[in-house]
């Protein structure tokens, strides 16, 4: 059981106006998206353009703070998990209204659950909010107070509403009456999107100033990053939220002030082989990609930190395990990433029957040892990354062929026909909670990427994971919670189903004239904080 009020709320405005004695209200804020929104309505989110909207239009009971990583009051002043994780009662914010002017009571959430819950709209967002079949129900207490009750538990329950953007039951605008602190003005397709400012938005500083400080954003598409960074050094845009190594060093070079590196990411490069049974693979190379012995002795061979300081210019981290160093509370601080240790390496192929001659090396069956990776295409740092894990393997002896295919295809290799050796992919995470990850760990997930949907599970330490992630997901107890998780995370660093190789950094760029931004590896990076985001000096300047 939780219960939360406004202190958090308190203390963070308290915080802020310090920083924000030289605010400004005005301006308008530009940056650029590469696609258009597939939707505006926030339950049906499945797209990066889209989340991009509904952040900054949408209104929530509760957000997540990206720099402190704590869930902190929005809409509602205190929440209240009960029944094990079965239910939570809101206490939601009086006197508050939709951009249109239509009052919010809790009446508006209930709505929105009903809405998000009904199988026939096939909301991405419900989906985290189904543990199991039967209906979720809303019962409204009074116009400030709202209990929404569930079939089964729910871990991390109250941090889910982060993403659930609340709804007018009564507006005429439907889901276009929005409470965050933006309002869509106008939407030019292909060309850009303006939010004006929301009138009746709720927030204000510690002077009483009704925020967001900035009035409008324009969102231009742009799907070409070269054209975008120009515009960036020119001043026609404002910042850039996600940057690669290679785009954050041309323009650190050009303007050093820009460049933000917020630090390790909760993003991952890894690295697996396929070690489904009915895969069109030799038998013997089935028997290498199952051996824990072989995929450590891979995992040795490989220079991460070389990895880190070649491929992303220094703006990465030998990565540790499927949880990423910047998830402060779930991350096993115990764990190290694996050492490049050749020695040792070929030590435990001995143990396997595996033998050098002339440099080359073989199995007890006289096999020589090489296999194919396969990557996406186009993606450069990937392709760099396997050309040097290619020289790396060389090294004790396996010849390594590199074999890029167009997404779609390597999709289909490596979800349908299992054809394929081994894969080198990255995984994009936006969620703390390693409940996020149920559908990779479980044996009988689809996406338990080196065997899908295993009817049971293949090995001892699969059917360990399984009890473990099971365990964690039945229980409120943090401490038990978290002591599965790092067993979990120890049981993958010693196995290695998946060869974890790089952390990406965080990169983004911002103009100066763009104030109290304190760019986070969580997304959004640049304006998590967007309603105090405020900016000085801009100008006239070019559309």
């Amino acid at each position: 059981m939780r219960l939360r009020g406004s202190l958090t709320a308190v203390l963070l405005a308290v915080a802020l106006a310090g920083r924000l004695a030289g605010a400004q209200h005005g301006s308008e804020l530009r940056f650029c998206m590469g696609a258009d929104p597939k939707t505006f309505d926030p339950l049906q989110v499945a797209d990066d353009a889209s989340e991009t909207i509904r952040y900054l239009t949408g209104g929530v009971l509760v957000r997540l703070n990206r720099e402190t990583q704590q869930l902190q009051p929005e809409l509602a002043t205190a929440w209240q998990v009960a029944d094990g994780g079965r239910s939570i009662t809101f206490t939601v914010r009086q006197n508050v209204r939709f951009s249109d002017g239509t009052p919010f009571t809790a009446e508006d959430v209930a709505y929105t659950m009903r809405r998000l819950m009904d199988p026939a709209l096939h909301s991405p967002t419900g989906d985290s909010f189904r543990a199991s079949n039967g209906a979720v129900t809303a019962r409204v207490t009074n116009a400030h107070q709202v209990t929404i009750l569930f079939p089964k538990a729910i871990v991390g329950l109250d941090k889910l509403f982060d993403q659930v953007a609340i709804e007018s039951a009564h507006s005429p605008r439907k889901e276009m009456a929005v409470l965050g602190p933006y309002d869509l003005a106008e939407d030019k397709v292909g060309s850009y999107l303006l939010l004006k400012r929301n009138p009746y938005y709720w927030k204000h500083d510690s002077a009483g100033h009704a925020l967001p400080y900035i009035d409008s954003i324009r969102i231009d598409i742009e799907p070409n990053r070269d054209i975008e960074v120009l515009r960036l050094l020119r001043g026609d845009i404002d910042f850039i939220n996600s940057l690669n190594a290679e785009y954050y060093d041309k323009l650190a070079s050009r303007s050093a002030k820009m460049a933000y590196d917020a630090g390790v990411s909760l993003d991952s490069e890894q690295l697996w082989f396929n070690q489904v049974a009915s895969a069109p693979l030799p038998e013997y190379k089935k028997a290498w990609f199952a051996s824990t012995n072989f995929r450590r002795a891979i995992s040795e061979s490989i220079d991460r930190a070389a990895l880190a300081r070649v491929v992303y210019h220094g703006h990465a981290r030998p990565a540790v395990s499927w949880i990423s160093p910047v998830n402060k509370f779930w991350f096993d601080a115990k764990l190290q990433p694996h050492p490049l240790d050749r020695k040792d390496a070929l030590h435990r192929l001995a143990q396997e029957g595996f033998y050098q001659s002339n440099g080359a090396l073989y199995d007890h069956g006289g096999h020589a040892v090489e296999f194919s990776v396969i990557t996406n295409a186009g993606n450069t740092a990937r392709e760099r990354m396997a050309a040097m894990i290619q020289q790396d393997l060389a090294g004790i002896g396996i010849r390594l062929h590199v074999v890029t295919l167009d997404f779609p295809s390597l999709i289909e290799r490596i979800t349908r026909s299992y054809n394929y050796e081994a894969c080198l992919l990255g995984l994009v995470n936006d969620d703390l909670d390693p409940n996020a990850q149920m559908n990779v760990w479980l044996s009988s997930a689809e996406n338990h990427q080196w065997n899908p949907s295993e009817k049971t599970p293949a090995t001892a330490w699969e059917a360990e994971i399984d009890r473990l992630m099971r365990m964690q997901a039945s229980t409120l107890d943090a401490r038990k919670r978290k002591q599965a998780i790092d067993r979990v995370q120890e049981i993958v660093w010693q196995q290695e189903p998946f060869i974890y190789l790089v952390n990406k950094d965080a990169l983004a760029a911002v103009s100066p004239l763009l104030h109290n931004v304190h760019v986070v590896a969580l997304r959004p990076q640049v304006y998590w904080n967007i309603e105090w985001l405020w900016m000085s000096g801009q100008g006239t300047r070019g559309r």
